[in-house]
């Protein structure tokens, strides 16, 4: 007779024929929700987060405006003066960009100096320079960016589309978050909150440590060869496909079998998918790895490539630090944009030139944007902005969006979106819908509620849809 817990591994899994079978229902009781409703224009998402907001008034949304009112005083009622002061009608300094802008490429897109190699790319790109969001802080702005919501738990973006899509690798998470802040939501802006386990994203690295520390934890094991692994394995996954047989739809211990499965499936392949030493000295030099300034984030978008050309479904690479404030959070001391974005440049163009090359751009949407813009105007009268959610700029590229194009507008000093005004919620519901998913479709019901990345907004950007 076979001691209970020495079973094979085939016995394991005869065993466990009903927990398997009810994880099948499971997908199957989804498989409205999760199959794509509208043709995808893209397999994935790689999304560039800027944290703390990089000034929209100096990169990419020219206003000629605050060049001739440099240093008069304007009453601006936006949200981040009532909130400071307490009052309307306070004045406020006019403060000009402190970096020259020059029309660009075919399109004759604006860009400033501040980012001088993904200008030459700008016929690449489609501007939205009519966002606005909720949160005129860091936390609730990011978690908002992340999740859709301010202060609610809600599952991240990348969760979402884990859950709807899955990933095209089986061997590897559908969502990879690298070097993710530890602020501002920290874990929760890459969480899964109530959907099953599974779609959490994974974490590699952190933000702050060098990249060429980023990896996922756990991923060998000195102890044991692959052999006894696969036995400890085996008895773990009978034990679990057990508690599921006499617990039946309990999705947290079914969420456990797949997320151990793919533990074991990962340990195979992503050391391999990880391991930046494969490329080329051209394709890394490409990136500004070696380079002092940008070896860092460098080294991150070249893993985002890799784990795109992989198959995860959408791949977070977040430019910040885990310090009190956020990397672009610049409230006094502008000039340290100069800093981060000669840091993230060359990265951000050397993969937008690598995926076109390998042919990725067409089926990859790229994003890129922080949690919100900065004021036209200079804070306390000094020498950096405040926060601006009323008005700011984002860009995407590749993934079925119109190249070289420029949508929505904010005011003649760069204050409030005033012309086709893009809300966070419309983005959400715009990237979905470039993958093939439709955001009012796309629900999960917790609570006695069918929930939702839009929750009950959001409109399709197809304006900018090519």
């Amino acid at each position: 007779m076979t001691h209970p817990l020495l079973f094979s591994r085939r016995e394991a899994l005869k065993s466990a024929g009903c927990g398997f079978g009810m994880l099948a229902f499971a997908g199957l009781a989804n498989a409205v929700t999760q199959a794509p409703v509208v043709a995808p224009k893209a397999k994935r998402v790689i999304f560039l987060f800027m944290q703390g907001g990089v000034s929209h008034v100096d990169s990419y949304d020219h206003k000629p405006r605050l060049d001739r009112d440099d240093g008069k005083q304007f009453s601006f009622d936006d949200a981040r003066t009532i909130a400071n002061s307490g009052k309307r009608g306070s004045s406020q300094r006019v403060m000009k960009p402190l970096w020259k802008f020059a029309q660009h490429g075919q399109s004759g897109r604006w860009a400033s100096d501040l980012f001088p190699n993904v200008a030459h790319h700008v016929d690449d790109l489609c501007f939205l320079h009519g966002m606005h969001t909720e949160g005129v802080a860091h936390g609730p702005a990011t978690l908002f960016l992340h999740t859709g919501s301010t202060n609610f738990i809600r599952p991240s973006v990348g969760s979402w589309i884990n859950y709807g899509l899955g990933s095209e690798n089986d061997n590897l998470p559908g969502f990879v978050s690298v070097s993710p802040s530890s602020g501002n939501g920290g874990p929760r802006n890459y969480g899964n909150a109530f959907l099953p386990s599974v779609y959490q994203g994974t974490a590699i690295g952190k933000a702050g440590a060098p990249a060429s520390e980023a990896t996922i934890r756990n991923l060998q094991n000195a102890m044991f060869d692959r052999d006894a692994q696969r036995k400890q394995l085996d008895l773990l996954q009978a034990m679990n496909a057990e508690q599921v047989k006499r617990v039946p739809g309990d999705s947290e211990a079914e969420a456990v079998i797949k997320s151990y499965e793919l533990g074991w499936r990962m340990q195979q392949n992503a050391p391999d998918i990880l391991d930046l030493a494969k490329e080329t000295t051209q394709t890394k030099s490409l990136y500004g790895i070696g380079e002092k300034a940008t070896d860092n984030f460098g080294k991150q978008c070249l893993m985002a490539r890799r784990l795109a050309e992989a198959g995860v479904r959408y791949i977070q690479v977040t430019y910040g630090d885990n310090g009190a404030n956020p990397a672009w959070d610049q409230h006094s001391n502008l000039p340290q944009h100069g800093v981060h974005a000669r840091a993230c440049d060359k990265p951000i163009a050397g993969l937008l030139a690598d995926l076109k090359q390998r042919g990725l751009l067409d089926d990859t949407l790229v994003w890129w944007g922080g949690e919100f813009g900065r004021t036209p105007y200079a804070q306390g009268n000094g020498t950096g902005r405040d926060h601006n959610p009323a008005g700011f700029t984002v860009w995407l590229a590749g993934g079925g969006v119109k190249p070289g194009f420029a949508f929505g507008a904010t005011d003649e000093f760069g204050s409030q979106a005033v012309t086709d005004k893009v809300h966070m919620h419309d983005l959400h519901a715009t990237i979905l819908h470039l993958l093939g998913l439709n955001h009012e479709k796309l629900t999960y019901r917790y609570s006695g509620r069918d929930f939702r990345l839009t929750d009950v907004h959001g409109r399709v950007v197809n304006e900018i849809i090519a």
